[in-house]
């Protein structure tokens, strides 16, 4: 039995929310195009709804470039609340032309985000494109990054457990890529381009297994970042 529901704090001509009922359990599905700048909420980004190869997404950027990497710099999807389950979206990263010599096209996902009186919370995973070819072979092991904030950003995590929560992954910066994060108490999975395996296991996410929140589109310092096609399917 299927029942189109309106998703708290989001109209329904901007979100499909579907929720199914399955041996006495709901599950709601989230689908959004991407093609609205209405459909997420900013932290510290901009966002605007453009064409980028072939096809309406949004375009999202820090609202201070240059400034220091690691910060609480996304887009969230207000009135959703997310524990377990599969995240899908299309991201496209590149750097800007006045980024920072560091830049990497940093562009990725945001899970369990919690905003309350100016404070926030959330871990995630993003790719770092310019990394995917790069004839060095130690920015190619540093493809992809979980992330935990406020407390765990890059930096410490590979300090504290060097080559833990970043691997190499085949990435062109400024194209599609898919990705796909499965999450389940402790652990996330990260899929890239529809590979059966996942490029990346975090099994001690830092906010702990009760965790929840929303989702959100995450960029870095220097990127230029697009993304369409989210899909959200929680489990609990």
């Amino acid at each position: 039995m299927f029942d189109r529901i309106k998703l708290a704090g989001v109209t329904a001509c901007l979100v499909a929310v579907l929720t199914v009922i399955h041996a006495g359990a709901a599950e709601t599905e989230l689908s959004l195009p991407l093609d609205q700048a209405a459909q997420v909420e900013a932290h510290n980004v901009t966002i605007r709804a453009i064409e980028y190869r072939g096809g309406p997404a949004l375009e999202i950027r820090r609202i201070v470039s240059g400034a220091a990497p690691d910060i609480d710099t996304f887009a969230f999807v207000p009135g959703f609340d997310f524990h377990n389950g599969t995240i899908e979206v299309e991201v496209a990263g590149s750097p800007l032309p006045d980024a920072p010599p560091g830049a990497r096209g940093f562009v990725g996902v945001v899970f369990r985000v919690q905003t309350a009186d100016g404070t926030f919370a959330c871990e995630g995973i993003y790719l770092r494109p310019t990394n995917g070819r790069a004839d060095d072979q130690v920015r190619r092991n540093h493809s992809t990054q979980y992330f935990a904030y406020p407390g765990y950003d890059f930096a410490r995590l590979r300090r504290e457990a060097p080559a833990q929560y970043e691997s190499y992954v085949d990435l062109i910066p400024g194209e599609w890529t898919a990705m796909r994060i499965e999450v389940n108490g402790t652990t996330a999975k990260l899929f890239v381009g529809g590979a059966p395996q996942p490029a990346l296991i975090v099994n001690d996410l830092k906010r702990g297994a009760d965790a929840h929140g929303s989702i959100g589109l995450y960029v870095d310092n220097g990127t230029d970042g697009h993304f369409r096609k989210m899909r959200v399917r929680p489990t609990s």
